[in-house]
């Protein structure tokens, strides 16, 4: 690994997940750093949202919601997906990978939404005193 390997995978990350990654250690950390963000995820031909779609599916097929959820919460904060793009992922993957796994999907979509707004409307006031 090279330090600029290290700074590309880093910063592919940050633009992959939205918000700023700091270097970690072992070597499971420098292999998805500097392989799969580095080398993989910065590939030309896909977008980083193409990516995600990819993921999205892959994940679900697998029952891996609970990591699907942050390729969500991602989405969200980066503009790639709206509400209604997600719950329609989750309908379409239903007919591809069973209706119980896209139904898991479905859920957990649901309660990021959910937890999203009830943020945004806690904040709101906040916003309102300064």
């Amino acid at each position: 690994m090279t330090d600029d390997t290290r700074t590309r995978g880093l910063a592919m990350m940050e633009q992959v997940y939205g918000f700023e990654m700091q270097d970690g250690p072992g070597a499971h950390f420098a292999v998805t750093a500097d392989h799969l963000f580095a080398d993989i995820w910065s590939r030309p031909g896909l977008s980083i949202r193409d990516r995600r779609l990819l993921l999205l599916g892959a994940l679900t097929a697998q029952g891996l919601v609970d990591v699907a959820e942050i390729q969500v919460g991602a989405a969200l904060h980066n503009e790639e997906l709206d509400e209604d793009q997600l719950r329609e992922i989750a309908l379409f993957l239903c007919h591809y990978v069973g209706w119980p796994l896209g139904t898991k999907l479905d859920a957990m979509i649901g309660g990021v939404l959910h937890k999203r707004k009830k943020a945004a409307r806690a904040a709101a006031p906040d916003a309102e005193a300064t």
